[in-house]
C-alpha cells in the first residue's frame, strides 16, 4: 500500500497552472483532503500591476472552486504552507531565477505541470509557447533541481482513431498516420525546428511590410498549425503541440517522469461541489447548442464519448504524483472512462435534447437555432446536415438584402415601419451569425463525434488507486464505473454550464471552441 498523506508530507512540489480549470480543483484537493502537505511552490505569471502573489490570493483562491475550501483552511495554513513564485513555462527555466532555483533544489523533489493552452486551432506559436516551450523549459527547471516530473497531457495525443488506444503505444517518433512501429518518419526536434523556422519566416516577412502581428499574420499562423497537425494525423493543433510536448520528455536522458492524459474533462462530480466548471470547456458549445434545440446532428450514435470529470481527474493526478514519489508506477496514465463505463453520443445528445424540451416547458430554453415545432433530436448524414444549413443560410442572406432593400423604398417614398424592418433586419443578422458560428462548431468537433472513435484504455490508474489504502482511496476517488451518466449530463453537466459558462456568454463572454 502506497500512503498518500505520508508522501504529501515528505515531498515539497512545484506547481503550475493552478489558475486553470484542472489547476484549481487539484489546488483545493490537496488543501482540503490533505492539509498536511509538505510545502507546495506555485509558479503564476503577475500581470501588469498586479503580482504573482496578489493575483494567486485575490484572483486564484477567490474563484468559487476555492473561495470556501480557502476560508475553511485558514489564512495561516495558506501563508505558511503556499509558496508563490513569479513566473511564467514559456520563458527560460520558467522565469525562475537562479538564486530561487538554487534554494528549490534543497527542497523540491517532484513538478506537477498543468500549464497549458486548450484551444484547437490558435496560430502556431501561441500554442507552442506552453505546449511546446514551456515543456521544454519545465524539463530544465527539473533537471536543475533534480526533481522528477508529471506533466499533465490529453488522451488525443493519440490523434485520429478507430478503437481502444493503448497505454503502452511507444512515444518517441510517434505519429498518428505512421505504417508500423519501426516507421521513423517523424522526429519531434526536426519538426520543432522546422515550425519556429517558418514561425520566424512569417513574423519576420510581416515585419519588413510594417504589418505587425495583424489578422492576415494570425490566419497564416494558424494555417502552419493547421496543415502540419493534419499531414502527420493529429486531429488539431493542440493535440499535435501537446504530442510534441510528451516526446520532449521521453526524450531527455536520465529524466524521472510520468505523463497523465486525461480524456475530455468535464464538470465536477463531487468536488469541490457538483457540476462545477470553468470557462469554456470542450463539450460546452455542443451542450449549449443542444439546449438551444438544435435538432439534426452529424454524429455516430453509436460512439462512446470520452467524458471525464474534473475532480476524477485532479484525484487521479495526486494519485500518479504519489506514485512516482515513491518510485513506483507507469510512465503513462490514461484517464479516460469508456473503457469501464461506456456512454454513447446518441445517448447524450437525445438526453440533452429531453432536457431542452423540458425547460422549454417551463420557459427557461433559449431557442437560437431551433423553430418552436421541433419535437425531437435526429442523426444525420453530415452532407445533408451541412446542405440544410448551407439553404437556411442562403434564406436568411436573402432576407436581409430584402429588408435593405424595402427600408430604403420605405425612407424614399416617406412611409412608416423602417424601425420595423431595421429590428428585423439586425434579428435575421444575428440569426444568420448564429448559424455560422453552429456550422463552425460542428467542424471543430467533427473528428470527436464522426470521424473517429476513441476509447482509452485506464489501467495504470486503476491500478495505481487500487495500492492506495482504503483511507486515500475515499480521499483520492478513481470510480468512473459508479458513474450515473445521465445523471451526470444533466444535473452536473447542462446545469452546470447554465450556471457557469452560458452565464458568461450572455454577458459578452466569448468562450474557444
Amino acid at each position: 500500500m502506497r500512503d498518500a498523506t505520508q508522501v504529501l508530507q515528505e515531498h515539497e512540489i512545484l506547481l503550475t497552472g493552478a489558475n486553470g480549470f484542472v489547476g484549481k480543483v487539484l489546488l483545493g484537493l490537496l488543501i482540503s483532503r490533505f492539509p498536511q502537505f509538505r510545502r507546495l511552490h506555485i509558479l503564476v505569471r503577475s500581470r501588469p500591476g498586479l503580482s504573482a502573489r496578489d493575483r494567486f490570493f485575490n484572483d486564484v483562491l477567490t474563484s468559487p472552486a476555492l473561495k470556501q475550501i480557502a476560508a475553511e483552511a485558514g489564512a495561516e495554513l495558506l501563508q505558511d504552507r503556499i509558496t508563490i513564485h513569479s513566473g511564467d513555462v514559456a520563458d527560460p527555466f520558467c522565469g525562475l531565477s537562479p538564486d530561487t532555483l538554487a534554494a528549490m533544489k534543497q527542497n523540491v523533489a517532484l513538478i506537477v505541470n498543468c500549464a497549458g493552452l486548450v484551444e484547437f486551432f490558435p496560430p502556431v506559436d501561441e500554442s507552442f509557447r506552453p505546449n511546446v516551450d514551456g515543456v521544454e523549459n519545465v524539463i530544465q527547471v527539473a533537471r536543475q533541481l533534480d526533481a522528477k516530473l508529471l506533466h499533465v497531457s490529453t488522451c488525443f495525443v493519440c490523434g485520429e482513431s478507430q478503437g481502444l488506444v493503448e497505454e503502452t503505444e511507444p512515444i518517441a517518433g510517434y505519429y498518428p498516420r505512421r505504417k508500423h512501429r519501426d516507421d521513423l518518419s517523424f522526429h519531434h526536434r526536426s519538426e520543432i525546428r522546422f515550425i519556429r523556422e517558418q514561425v520566424r519566416e512569417i513574423l519576420d516577412s510581416a515585419a519588413r511590410r510594417g504589418l505587425g502581428r495583424s489578422k492576415e499574420v494570425n490566419q497564416r499562423l494558424i494555417d502552419l498549425g493547421r496543415q502540419r497537425a493534419a499531414q502527420w494525423g493529429w486531429v488539431n493543433t493542440y493535440t499535435y503541440s501537446k504530442s510534441l510536448g510528451e516526446q520532449l520528455i521521453v526524450s531527455e536522458p536520465g529524466l524521472d517522469y510520468a505523463i497523465l492524459r486525461p480524456a475530455i474533462v468535464e464538470a465536477a462530480l463531487e468536488f469541490p461541489f457538483p457540476g462545477w466548471v470553468e470557462g469554456g470547456r470542450t463539450a460546452a458549445p455542443l451542450v449549449m447548442m443542444a439546449l438551444a434545440g438544435l435538432r439534426q446532428w452529424p454524429l455516430r450514435p453509436d460512439f462512446p464519448i470520452e467524458v471525464v470529470p474534473v475532480d476524477q481527474v485532479a484525484a487521479s493526478i495526486l494519485t500518479a504524483a504519489v506514485m512516482l514519489a515513491n518510485g513506483t508506477g507507469p510512465r503513462v496514465y490514461q484517464i479516460g472512462t469508456a473503457d469501464a463505463n461506456p456512454v454513447s453520443l446518441g445517448q447524450i445528445v437525445a438526453g440533452i435534447y429531453e432536457e431542452h424540451l423540458r425547460q422549454r416547458r417551463q420557459g427557461r430554453a433559449r431557442r437560437w437555432w431551433s423553430p418552436p415545432w421541433n419535437r425531437g433530436a435526429r442523426i444525420v448524414e453530415p452532407a445533408r446536415a451541412k446542405a440544410r444549413r448551407m439553404r437556411l443560410t442562403s434564406r436568411l442572406t436573402s432576407l436581409q438584402k430584402l429588408t435593405v432593400g424595402l427600408r430604403r423604398m420605405l425612407a424614399q417614398s416617406g412611409l412608416p415601419g423602417r424601425r420595423t424592418l431595421a429590428m428585423l433586419g439586425g434579428k435575421l443578422r444575428v440569426l444568420n451569425l448564429q448559424l455560422k458560428i453552429r456550422e463552425q462548431a460542428l467542424e471543430l468537433y467533427q473528428p470527436f463525434i464522426l470521424d473517429n472513435r476513441f476509447v482509452f484504455e485506464a489501467e495504470n490508474i486503476r491500478l495505481a488507486s487500487s495500492l492506495l489504502s482504503e483511507q486515500d482511496r475515499r480521499k483520492l476517488p478513481w470510480t468512473p464505473e459508479r458513474i450515473d451518466w445521465k445523471r451526470y449530463w444533466i444535473n452536473q453537466e447542462v446545469h452546470g454550464i447554465q450556471k457557469w459558462v452560458e452565464a458568461e456568454a450572455t454577458k459578452g463572454f466569448s468562450f474557444k471552441v
